[in-house]
């Protein structure tokens, strides 16, 4: 399976719910990134891990499929 038909191709519910997670965490951390006052440097790096962490879990949760089997099961 190609990566075309991977994105494209159906995605369990658990990994849905996980990718919302890493959609709401991405934001977070882009919204700590992007503040317009000075924050002090730890909160600034957890900014950064957390937009990093949550576009990862996004992207590996989008490309998890189901595997159906020849006679049409899961």
């Amino acid at each position: 399976m190609n990566i075309i038909k991977r994105a494209k191709a159906p995605t369990p519910k658990f990994f849905k719910v996980l990718r919302n997670i890493g959609l709401a965490l991405a934001a977070v951390g882009g919204t700590i990134l992007t503040a317009p006052i000075a924050l002090p440097v730890m909160v600034t790096s957890i900014g950064g891990y957390l937009a990093v962490a949550g576009g990862v879990v996004s992207a590996v949760s989008q490309l998890t499929t189901t595997i159906e089997k020849a006679d049409g099961t899961q």
